[in-house]
């Protein structure tokens, strides 16, 4: 056999193994990819200050500690309208919250200790990291829907009352 006759029998042999084993190739799909799914951990009113008369009843999933409070709602990829997250923070102070990671848009309410909202942060654009912060020191931030605060025309002042079901 000629050397020529061999480098073509080499080649292929190469190639037949190479388009083998391409075939059998099947693409890999993420199996590890994570769902996080609303987990109602109470119900809160909101209530309007000057008549103290209930506008809505929501069902909440509750972030208190700092691993639930970082991740907040990040990851998620829906909210109803009558769930809602409320972050009980450690304390009463100037807060900053932002959209890192977090594909819903919000309206983000930031509440005192007294619980009567002290200002918001409406329509938020997803994945944006830039700093929402409140307009007064807050305890309590209650994450809904984009619109929703317009919607049930919350106002500075407006109260909320919850209940926590664990």
């Amino acid at each position: 056999m000629s050397f020529k006759a061999f480098l073509k029998f080499v080649f292929f042999c190469f190639t037949a193994v190479v388009l083998t084993r391409c075939k059998d190739e099947k693409p890999t799909k993420s199996k590890d990819k994570v769902v996080v799914s609303f987990k109602k951990e109470g119900t809160l009113q909101l209530k309007k200050a000057e008549s103290d008369s209930i506008i809505i009843t929501l069902d909440i999933e509750i972030a208190d500690n700092d691993y639930e409070t970082e991740t907040g709602l990040m990851y998620r990829t829906e909210l109803a309208t009558h769930q809602a997250m409320l972050f009980v923070l450690k304390e009463e102070k100037y807060q900053n919250f932002y959209m890192k990671n977090t594909r819903i848009p919000l309206d983000i309410i930031y509440i005192d200790s007294e619980k009567s909202i002290v200002s918001f942060q409406k329509n938020t654009k997803p994945f944006d990291e830039t700093s929402l912060p409140s307009e007064a020191p807050a305890k309590y931030v209650l994450e809904i829907n984009e619109g929703l605060s317009d919607e049930w025309e919350l106002e500075v002042g407006d109260k909320i009352v919850f209940e926590v079901i664990k």
